[in-house]
């Protein structure tokens, strides 16, 4: 999956996920739904928001946590 709203800049956020190069974290837009905030709340809050970046941050945020098989280092016996 390609997302074409979230963007890294070292010069930006520290490098955070962002939003379209705007100082807006993903993380932000995140908590933002987590607490309840409906699309609407979270558009008035962040004028420069459209509908589409908070789903992109959604799926972006999803996309982290899916399922990997990491394999652990063996310790001594």
């Amino acid at each position: 999956m390609t997302f074409d709203r979230i963007t890294f800049d070292a010069a930006k956020m520290g490098g955070q996920a962002c939003i379209r190069g705007l100082r807006i974290p993903v993380a932000t837009v995140v908590r933002c739904v987590a607490s309840g905030m409906s699309p609407e709340e979270i558009l008035e809050a962040y004028p420069d928001l459209e509908l589409d970046d908070i789903t992109e941050a959604l799926q972006y945020a999803a996309s982290l946590t899916e399922d990997r098989i990491i394999p652990l280092a063996q310790t001594g016996s």
